[in-house]
């Protein structure tokens, strides 16, 4: 069977989706191959998706156990209902997955279900489950497969008692124990759901500070919070070994720079160290697309590679690995292969931490001005000293504005409190047309709100904040 398209996109994730949605758009015979039973890709089946639910769902049952009394609710010692809990989960992932069914078929984007193999730039070959194949034509073709769990060496994850982050959110029991390994992203947010819901948690990490690359004061910050949730952190450490048994998982610890060994018990490990670029059994070696450091596929400016015709996206190429970086680099990549402009502004992509409170950053850290001998000027506000938070019993983290010291130009934003994913996306669109943090202070906020802090912040770079 042969099938001819101007475009077809292998990976259905956010890049994925979006690019093959935006190509049919634009006009172009479009299809997209995924390998997996659902459409989604690891965001919309086992990453974002699945895991807000569950954050969203662990932070009502910690607030009707610890908080609402305060607040004048008095609702008794609640009860957890895993099964149901994850239900409401597993819920959520089918609608929004049967959401990109839907999606498709209204944009007339063909979905071809099987692993595809590049063959040429023109050419790919896609073996479905029944091991049938078929051959795939296309003018254009733009690898969107994302990532995979980077392995911890000599750690062997079952998915039981040594899990990733899909093995953690599939739990049939509420561990008594759990230790995670990484401080970063997945391992706060999947260690945040299993200690609101009873289980004493531990994190280890390589480096000496949780969330590595982010605002320093922001990672100091958001321990000291974490710690006082009740989760417990051993840094500047490294996981040697893991024995598992009926009993449990003994984990072999020891120093980062070397030194005496320590051994931790516990019901479930969670390995979150990262991930990396899937990019296996592709063809792109047989096809000539030229690869980069750690995995990842070399691309231009316009998302190119090495081989005229082929292009990438998302996880598989340099940048943070996000969802909405991927689905803003899909569109672009579409408009290109339309004929038209594209553009994204890798300054102004904000990275979210869905603990409680959430973490949220644009642009750069101090550190990275620091380092690029940028002279800058910094405006901070705490929520404390926020009507709307206070009522809220939200009063925890910062907002922290970074400016040009002679230009006043934002350069970067780090917020650690409620709602911190939502607020950044003010000072994303700020980046985005190059305001100043007198613009921010100038614009009307509305009261209370805690986009004040925000504001606040714009003002106290200019050491004129008015509520502190």
């Amino acid at each position: 069977m042969s099938t001819e398209y101007d475009v077809v996109v292998i990976g259905s994730g956010p890049g994925g989706y979006v690019c093959a949605i935006r190509c049919a758009q634009l006009g172009l015979k479009t299809a997209c191959i995924e390998k997996d039973d659902t459409l989604g890709g690891t965001c919309l089946n086992v990453g974002c998706i699945p895991s807000k639910a569950l954050l969203h769902a662990s932070m009502k049952f910690d607030e009707a156990a610890h908080h609402l009394e305060s607040l004048g609710v008095s609702v008794g010692k609640p009860k957890l209902d895993l099964k149901k809990m994850m239900k409401h989960k597993d819920d959520v992932v089918g609608a929004n997955t049967q959401g990109i069914q839907f999606l498709f078929k209204k944009n007339k984007v063909d979905h071809i279900v099987g692993h595809g193999t590049i063959k040429s730039a023109n050419e790919i070959e896609v073996k479905d489950p029944k091991g049938k194949t078929q051959t795939v034509k296309t003018q254009s073709i733009v690898i969107a497969t994302g990532s995979e769990v980077t392995p911890l060496p000599g750690i062997e994850i079952d998915e039981e008692q040594i899990v990733s982050s899909t093995g953690a959110l599939k739990l049939k029991s509420v561990p008594k124990k759990m230790t995670v390994i990484g401080g970063g992203v997945i391992g706060l947010e999947m260690g945040t759901v299993w200690s609101r819901l009873g289980t004493e948690v531990t994190v280890v990490e390589f480096m000496d500070t949780i969330l590595p690359g982010m605002d320093a004061d922001v990672s100091k910050e958001m321990k000291k919070i974490l710690e006082k949730q009740g989760m417990t952190f051993k840094l500047s450490s490294k996981v040697k070994g893991a024995k598992t048994s009926k009993s449990g998982v003994k984990l072999t610890v020891e120093p980062a720079k070397g030194g005496d060994a320590e051994t931790h018990d516990a019901d479930v490990v969670l390995v979150a160290i990262g991930r990396r670029p899937y990019t296996k059994n592709l063809g792109l070696e047989e096809a000539g697309v030229k690869m980069a450091e750690r995995g990842m596929i070399d691309v231009n400016d316009h998302f190119e590679t090495s081989v005229s015709g082929i292009y990438a996206i998302g996880d598989v190429i340099r940048g943070p690995m996000l969802a909405h970086k991927a689905e803003d680099e899909g569109v672009v990549v579409a408009e290109i292969l339309a004929g038209e402009s594209g553009h994204i502004n890798y300054d102004a992509i904000p990275g979210v931490v869905y603990t409680h409170p959430e973490v949220a950053s644009v642009g750069k850290t101090e550190a990275q001005l620091k380092d690029a001998g940028i002279d800058y000027k910094v405006g901070k506000f705490p929520f404390m000293a926020n009507g709307r938070a206070r009522a809220m019993n939200e009063t925890d983290g910062f907002v922290k504005i970074l400016a040009d010291k002679k230009t006043d130009r934002v350069l970067g934003c780090h917020i650690i409190g409620a709602e911190a994913g939502t607020l950044i996306a003010e000072i994303g669109l700020a980046m985005e047309f190059g305001a100043s943090a007198e613009d921010i202070a100038r614009t009307c906020h509305a009261h209370p709100t805690l986009n004040e802090v925000v504001k606040e912040a714009a003002l106290a770079s200019d050491g004129r904040a008015l509520h502190i």
